[in-house]
């Protein structure tokens, strides 16, 4: 992450972990996460904000006029208009990031990316969860790719550990030890 995008974020985080916020941590990073796939989503909107040529009292307008359509939290809009009127609409994805991170850090959670060969389903990722949150003794917040390429079974980088309990980890595991006795 760049040094701009953890500073806006914990601008955000600050503002948001303040007595009087009324929004939770959850909530301001859900409304986040949607107006960044909004904005990033519109190769349109994303250049009229970036655009010298749009007038920022126009780029307010079109942000106030979306965060009231959207339903944001006065919080949220406000961080937005900041980034637009700045003209960091691009590092918004990062700030996004960073915002968790700062929030996830907060609340003491620790990320864990996690990596199917399918699709989970609820009940697995659950059963996921639990089981690396007792085996690390913090709560986890788990987001989800699928990679065909680990045949079956799962991967898991919490931290700076993997678990690595896919088939292709396992048949890896048996190249090596194969190879180690030759």
């Amino acid at each position: 992450m760049d040094a701009l995008s953890v500073h806006y974020a914990a601008a955000l985080a600050d503002s948001v972990f303040g007595s009087n916020s009324g929004i939770s941590p959850e909530d301001a990073m859900a409304q986040l996460r949607l107006a960044e796939s909004l904005l990033s989503g519109s190769k349109q909107l994303e250049h009229a904000l970036l655009s010298p040529a749009v007038s920022k009292a126009r780029k307010k307008l079109v942000i106030e006029k979306l965060s009231t359509e959207m339903a944001l939290h006065r919080l949220i809009r406000n961080f937005l208009l900041v980034v637009v009127t700045h003209r960091r609409t691009r590092e918004l994805p990062a700030m996004r990031r960073s915002f968790e991170e700062a929030v996830d850090k907060r609340l003491g959670w620790v990320p864990a990316e996690i990596a199917s060969a399918k699709e989970l389903s609820d009940e697995q990722k659950k059963e996921i969860e639990t089981s690396l949150q007792t085996k690390l003794g913090k709560s986890i917040r788990a987001s989800y790719q699928v990679d065909p390429a680990l045949i079956g079974g799962i991967r898991a980088r919490v931290a700076s550990r993997e678990y690595d309990a896919s088939v292709k980890g396992k048949l890896e595991g048996m190249r090596q030890r194969l190879a180690f006795r030759h």
